[in-house]
C-alpha cells in the first residue's frame, strides 16, 4: 500500500492532517443547513448549474438528522470501516455560515462536545463571510481544530458566470485575504474543471494564482452534471458536455506540475455518491476506479506535483528540489 508524498505523485491531505495531529483523522460530514444566498435568490442570484436539491451533502439522509444523531451515527461507522480513532466534522453541504451566529455557535459545542473529535471545518463560500464569523471562527481557534474550505471554484469570471455563482474571481481572493488576516484557521479551496471554453492556460494560470494565497489545500472536481439541476437542462439541450476522464486527468495533471509543493490535495476528482441521479459523466460514479486511473495517467506521464514550480526563494527552492529528486524516483519505479 502506497502511502505519502513519497508513495504519490502529489502531497495528500492525508499527510497534511497527519502532521498536525500525529495520527490520521477522518473527517465525519455533517448537513447542519439547507440554503444559501443563490437558492435564497439574494441580489438577482440563481442557483448554481451544477447544484443538486443535497447540496452537496455527502449523505442525503443527514438532512433530516439532527447533528449529534449525525455525529454519533457515522462516527461509528467510519470507526468500524477504518479502526479510526480520531476525527473532524465536517460542516459540508449547502454554506454553513448562512445562518445565525447562535446557530453556529451550537453547532461548533455540539461538535466539539465528543472526546474522538480534534476540531471542525466549515465548508462556505466567499460573499458569507461578516466580521462575527470571522471572529468565532478565531475564537474556537484558541481551543480547537479549525478548517475553512472556500467553494472558490474557478479564478476565471466567465467560467464563474457560466456556473452562476454569483461572486467574482476577485471577491474569492478578498475573501480569502480576509480570513487569513483575521483568523488563523486551516484554509483551502474548491476548484472545478471542465467548464466550457477552459484550456490548458487556464489550469497552469490557477495553480499559479493559488500558489500566491495564503492557503494550505486544494480540493479538486470535475463538473458533471446531476439530476434537477440547470446543469441538466443545458446538457439536454446540448449546450454542455462534460470533459472525458483523460481530458479532465490532463488538467489534473497540469495543476499539479505547477502547484507549490506545501499544497495538500484533497480528492483528485468529483464523486458522485447518488449513482442513480448522475447524469453524466458515468466515471464519476467510480471513486476509487478514477482516483487510481489519474494516479496511473500521472505515473505514465512521469509527473507530479511542484515539477515545474519556480521560486526565487532559495531556502524553498532547496526544499523544492529535494521533494522534486524523491518524486521522480518514485515515479521512475512505475
Amino acid at each position: 500500500m502506497e502511502k505519502g508524498w513519497n508513495g504519490l505523485p502529489y502531497n495528500t491531505i492525508a499527510d497534511h492532517y497527519s502532521n498536525r495531529f500525529g495520527e490520521k483523522v477522518y473527517k465525519i460530514p455533517v448537513s447542519v443547513v439547507d440554503d444559501c444566498p443563490n437558492r435564497r435568490g439574494l441580489k438577482g442570484m440563481q442557483t448554481c448549474v451544477f447544484c443538486d436539491v443535497w447540496g452537496s451533502a455527502a449523505r442525503s439522509e443527514s438532512l433530516t438528522m439532527e447533528l449529534k444523531n449525525q455525529i454519533e451515527t457515522f462516527h461509528t461507522h467510519i470507526a468500524k470501516k477504518y479502526k479510526a480513532r480520531s476525527f473532524l466534522v465536517y460542516f459540508q453541504a449547502y454554506t454553513n455560515t448562512f445562518t445565525k451566529l447562535t446557530g453556529l455557535r451550537h453547532n461548533f459545542e455540539t461538535a466539539l462536545s465528543y472526546d474522538f473529535v480534534k476540531g471542525f471545518v466549515v465548508g462556505t463560500r466567499p460573499d458569507c463571510l461578516s466580521k462575527g464569523v470571522l471572529d468565532l471562527w478565531q475564537e474556537y481557534h484558541q481551543r480547537s481544530f479549525v478548517a475553512v474550505e472556500l467553494g472558490v471554484q474557478s479564478f476565471f469570471d466567465d467560467q464563474l458566470e457560466f456556473m452562476r455563482r454569483g461572486h467574482t474571481a476577485q471577491a474569492s481572493i478578498d475573501a480569502i485575504h480576509k480570513i487569513a488576516d483575521s483568523t488563523q484557521a486551516d484554509l483551502g479551496i474548491h476548484l472545478i474543471f471542465g467548464s466550457p471554453g477552459e484550456t490548458d492556460e487556464h489550469i497552469i494560470r490557477t495553480a499559479e494564482i493559488v500558489n500566491k494565497l495564503p492557503i494550505t489545500n486544494v480540493k479538486l472536481h470535475n463538473l458533471h452534471v446531476l439530476k434537477n439541476t440547470p446543469l441538466e437542462e443545458m446538457h439536454a439541450r446540448g449546450e454542455f458536455t462534460p470533459i472525458d476522464r483523460e481530458t479532465y486527468s490532463h488538467r489534473v495533471k497540469l495543476f499539479l506540475q505547477h502547484a507549490a509543493p506545501h499544497l495538500a490535495m484533497h480528492r483528485l476528482a468529483a464523486f458522485a455518491s447518488r449513482w442513480e441521479e448522475l447524469v453524466a459523466p458515468k466515471w464519476t460514479s467510480d471513486k476509487m476506479g478514477t482516483h487510481q486511473y489519474i494516479i496511473d495517467y500521472l505515473r505514465a506521464e512521469k509527473a507530479y506535483q511542484s515539477q515545474f514550480f519556480q521560486t526565487d526563494d532559495v531556502k524553498t527552492q532547496t526544499k523544492i528540489l529535494d521533494i522534486r529528486n524523491k518524486s521522480l524516483a518514485t515515479v521512475m519505479e512505475h
